[in-house]
């Protein structure tokens, strides 16, 4: 009794909290126990920033919120990898701005009030954020402020609220923004050219010299009689620690087998697009046949001479001499194309659009009334004007400019404001309601052509894909696990072993292969020694990779290092012993050539050089000419190459380094230096950047 007594009072708080997480799960579904314990530990951290954890949910939700700008903006739901890559970075940035950036901006001082905020969002000093925006650009394709207000007086009429996140987002570029450019500003125009530091600019940029030196270049074979002790490297190591940070980072192998079709799977898809192309020639559903037949769908693009070039060469040469009939097909690579030219018209590059979006169960019937009552001759801009003013309650809709619309810069559905006349209003039906439109404005019209492009790329057969993967699999088997058993299957296999060090945690690339990171995740759940199964990547790559080293984040073992900072400090004995040398042979010499035939080199001459001139020499020969008195021979000077001797024959001011020249190095100066402020704030603030092992 007396044990369990001690035990309860020992342990009663644990058996307390273990006995209190049992009943949790009786009551709370795993999965919302589970995301809770996600978010107390940081092994589920995207990042830190400074004292800030950036928990995995709160990125997500991040990723989420500009996830849903992307698409209002873009008008597809459709994503590219880069596009993936772009909103996760815009999303590391806001919280980057939020916890590290605004805060060290307020801490020097600076504020953007609201009164400030409504000045650079209604005022008449508009943020460039607004400014540059194309959804408040006018016909002309400049900011617009009725543009502008008729946007926020429609952001009531969107019912799904799409609209109102947009304009949230957009003012706190614009309050970020501005921080931004006050914090930059502070820090450029603090750096002040006075007028001292700019009269030793002008004298030292325009001080030229005629000058002859003579090199005496270093023996780069090893010189066995300078030694470098293991006490002197590691001295070296504690008095430069800071020179030798790092991040986390892996020495590996990998072999890669890449699945790639065979002959027979070339010349099989082939005889499909030959066997297809009677039809491809006279159907009358092109869009069905190529859904059915072809690699690309079909485009109502109007492509001018030429742009097809990135497709096919040969199909942009025919498609560019021929107005009419279907191309041969043709082979590049393992892919097979041939085109049909569907139409010829005189096309403009842009458009000017303006429309009135109708929303709710009666859109359509709304929007025809509206269409019909502006083709009777009525003022586009006074319909929609009354029909704002009218509509204001119902919240069904919005009107205004949707500014200049090419066919790369397309809201889906509105595909058809390219060819359609100006002044002629239409009704739309998109996936966000039903539209008035009107073309206001167009470019000059130009040649263009409707092409149908039927393509198909072979693709690897089943037997093909199981060879590969066979082959892989007999390389992971061999290798069993280890890197003893990954060379023996190098060995035995012949295939090519690829070593890459000092990989990083956020590496999705290896040589050519794109959307590799499950490779990277491996070799950093791994230790040294083991060799992993078969990774597949884009179901066209076998990845079998494994770890030789490991170098972890912080400061790099002095043994990792040893062999560049002995190598470093050989020079440096090397290059006081040459010195020495030279100087012996030198001494008592006046004459360069005696100096040139004393070191067996030549005495080379150059007119009219300074620091800022182009050539041969070295910078080394340009410091040591600087300080010498016109008629003196220098001591020697040790640079890349060898050790140089340098006499000044004359010197002389110029004038082509002007104020100009000065005040502009220094303004580049600041600039780089401002640019450099986001990574020295993040460096103070510790930050971790832990995105790769999540996405």
């Amino acid at each position: 009794m007396a044990v369990l007594e001690k035990i309860r009072v020992k342990f009663g708080v644990l058996i307390s909290i273990i006995i209190a997480l049992a009943l949790l799960s009786f009551i709370i579904d795993p999965s919302t126990l589970e995301s809770a314990l996600q978010s107390m530990s940081k092994k589920y951290d995207v990042g830190q920033i400074g004292s800030k954890r950036v928990s995995y949910n709160d990125f997500v939700d991040e990723v989420d919120k500009i996830n849903d700008v992307n698409e209002l903006i873009s008008g597809t739901t459709s994503q590219t990898e880069e596009v993936r890559n772009q909103i996760n970075e815009a999303a590391w940035q806001s919280f980057l701005d939020k916890y590290m950036f605004l805060k060290n901006a307020k801490a020097a001082g600076l504020t953007v009030g609201e009164e400030e905020m409504v000045e650079l969002t209604t005022g008449e000093n508009i943020s460039p954020v607004l400014a540059q925006n194309q959804v408040f650009m006018d016909e002309t394709g400049t900011f617009s402020s009725q543009n502008l207000v008729n946007f926020v007086q429609s952001l009531d009429a969107d019912p799904t609220g799409s609209y109102k996140n947009y304009w949230n987002y957009l003012q706190n570029s614009v309050y970020t923004q501005q921080f931004y450019s006050k914090y930059g500003s502070l820090f450029i125009q603090s750096d002040v050219v006075n007028p001292v530091r700019l009269a030793a600019a002008l004298a030292e940029n325009n001080s030229v010299a005629d000058i002859d030196f003579v090199l005496k270049r270093f023996d780069f074979s090893t010189d066995t009689t300078i030694q470098v002790s293991s006490k002197e490297i590691t001295d070296f190591y504690n008095a430069h620690k800071d020179f030798f940070k790092q991040k986390a980072s892996r020495d590996i192998e990998y072999v890669v087998f890449e699945v790639i079709p065979s002959e027979s799977d070339i010349a099989a898809t082939s005889d499909e697009m030959i066997a297809a192309m009677d039809e491809f020639g006279t159907t009358t559903n092109m869009r069905n046949f190529l859904l059915k037949n072809s690699d690309r769908p079909y485009s109502e693009y109007w492509y001018k001479d030429g742009e097809l070039f990135t497709v096919n060469t040969e199909l942009d040469e025919f498609v560019s001499s021929n107005k009419t009939g279907v191309s041969p097909v043709y082979q590049s690579g393992n892919s097979f194309f041939a085109g049909r030219i569907m139409a010829n018209a005189m096309i403009p590059d842009s458009v000017y659009v303006r429309h009135i979006l109708l929303q709710g169960t009666d859109a359509k019937a709304k929007a025809d009334s509206l269409q019909n009552v502006i083709a009777r001759g009525a003022n586009f801009s006074e319909v929609a004007a009354q029909w704002s003013s009218d509509q204001s309650s119902a919240a069904d809709g919005e009107l205004g400019n949707i500014g200049w619309m090419t066919q790369n810069y397309m809201i889906p559905g509105f595909e058809s404001v390219i060819t359609a006349p100006l002044g002629k209003p239409f009704v739309l039906t998109t996936q966000y309601g039903s539209h008035v439109v009107v073309v206001t404005k167009a470019t000059k019209p130009v040649a263009k052509k409707q092409v149908a492009i039927f393509e198909k790329t072979a693709l690897a057969s089943k037997e093909t894909y199981n060879n590969y993967y066979s082959q892989a699999n007999r390389f992971a088997s061999i290798a069993n696990g280890t890197y003893e058993g990954y060379l023996k299957a190098v060995d035995s296999t012949g295939v090519y072993s690829h070593p890459v060090n000092n990989v990083l945690e956020n590496v999705a690339s290896y040589g050519a292969i794109d959307q590799a990171r499950e490779v990277t995740r491996w070799i950093f759940d791994n230790k040294v020694g083991k060799a992993s199964n078969i990774i597949t990547v884009n179901n066209n790559y076998f990845f079998i990779t494994t770890v030789k080293n490991i170098h972890e984040e912080g400061y790099a073992p002095v043994k990792d290092v040893a062999l560049s900072i002995q190598q470093q400090l050989y020079n440096q004995k090397r290059d006081e012993k040459v010195k020495a040398e030279v100087a012996a042979k030198i001494a008592g010499l006046t004459d360069m050539q005696e100096i040139a035939d004393a070191l067996e080199s030549e005495v080379i001459s150059l007119d009219a050089v300074s620091f800022r001139s182009s050539s041969l020499a070295e910078g080394v020969v340009f410091g040591a000419a600087s300080s010498l008195p016109v008629g003196q021979i220098g001591k020697p000077v040790a640079g890349q190459m060898g050790v140089y001797v340098v006499k000044v024959k004359d010197r002389r001011q110029e004038s082509f380094y002007t104020e100009d020249d000065a005040k502009n190095y220094e303004a580049q100066k600041a600039q780089y230096q401002a640019q450099t402020i986001m990574d020295q704030m993040a460096e103070e603030a510790g930050v971790k950047d832990n995105r790769a092992r999540f996405f």
